[in-house]
């Protein structure tokens, strides 16, 4: 990617002013819509996956684009299995070189096209909890009325809550950050911060892309306990 990435402009300034009700309102509720067959397919066969090495403790890489994201992660925690998700087929499917080639690509994980509301729901339901899970660059989705498209304003978040581990989000737009730490600490009762973030080596390519664009990163941090 080149580095000619805007900045991000909204014409909301701090964290939106209905997300505590919003995220109060989808915690009393059961989100009950119907999983769909081919999530329920790529579901099983990267849990089939993930028992097939060993069970080994579990991280999640949701919204992992083309990968890229996944390998490094897989490299990082080799005691670790990493599934890697993503909703289009395209990027999931695409051929992602590995950065250094005299390094061994890690065999420690899976890529699989799926859609996250099903694909956490279903990870809850059969009680399967992962130690690590990201949120890396999720789409902002930076317009005032858009809060119900960000994943902290969704009616699955209060699943991605419970599935506990340690959740890592990432973005460029602070606003974003700063709200999901504010929706993770009302529903664990934790105290989460945001914080300005400067990886050594980047991980995706958006991370890369904007660094390189000289964007500011931030990031939040939850232990969400285990289970």
């Amino acid at each position: 990617m080149y580095a000619n990435s805007s900045p991000i402009h909204s014409a909301q300034s701090g964290v939106h002013d209905q997300l505590a009700a919003t995220v109060a309102k989808h915690a009393a509720h059961v989100f009950q819509k119907p999983v769909s067959v081919y999530n329920q397919r790529a579901f099983d066969d990267s849990i089939a996956a993930w028992r097939a090495a060993g069970s080994l403790p579990l991280i999640l890489d949701a919204g992992c684009g083309v990968g890229l994201s996944t390998m490094h992660l897989a490299a990082q925690y080799p005691d670790h299995f990493v599934i890697g998700i993503d909703q289009s087929a395209d990027r999931v499917g695409r051929n992602t070189l590995w950065p250094g080639g005299a390094t061994p690509l890690p065999h420690n994980f899976v890529r699989i096209r799926a859609d996250l509301v099903d694909y956490w729901r279903l990870l809850l339901a059969a009680r399967i909890f992962p130690a690590r899970h990201y949120l890396l660059y999720p789409n902002p989705w930076p317009k005032i009325g858009q809060l119900s498209r960000r994943w902290h304003g969704h009616p699955v978040f209060p699943d991605i809550v419970a599935l506990g581990g340690i959740l890592e989000c990432r973005s460029n737009w602070r606003i974003y950050v700063e709200e999901c730490a504010s929706a993770l600490g009302q529903l664990s009762g934790k105290e989460v911060g945001c914080e300005a973030y400067l990886p050594q080596q980047p991980i995706t390519p958006f991370e890369s892309k904007y660094l390189a664009s000289g964007h500011q990163l931030w990031r939040c941090q939850a232990d969400l306990g285990t289970h």
